[in-house]
């Protein structure tokens, strides 16, 4: 084997990276700093993170709230 070579860093190039999705947060739980947030096709999932208030749209990757997202008008495009 290379010096050079990284076998580890080789199989990370091929996962994509997980997708920055806008959900709406329905419901904080800070004892647990867990949030409900709710998807655009109606699906609630428990994420990690209390950052953004109810009501209000956060970035979620991986099952984490990365941040507020602005509140803008959400097309869903089925594929």
């Amino acid at each position: 084997m290379s010096n050079s070579t990284n076998l580890y860093r080789a199989l990370r190039e091929l996962i994509p990276d997980a997708p920055l999705q806008v959900a709406t947060v329905s419901a904080i739980s800070y004892g647990t700093g867990t949030s409900a947030v709710e998807w655009p096709g109606g699906d609630v999932q428990t994420v990690r993170g209390t950052s953004v208030s109810i009501g209000a749209r956060a970035f979620v990757r991986d099952g984490v709230i990365e941040g507020a997202a602005p509140n803008l008008t959400t097309e869903l495009i089925e594929i």
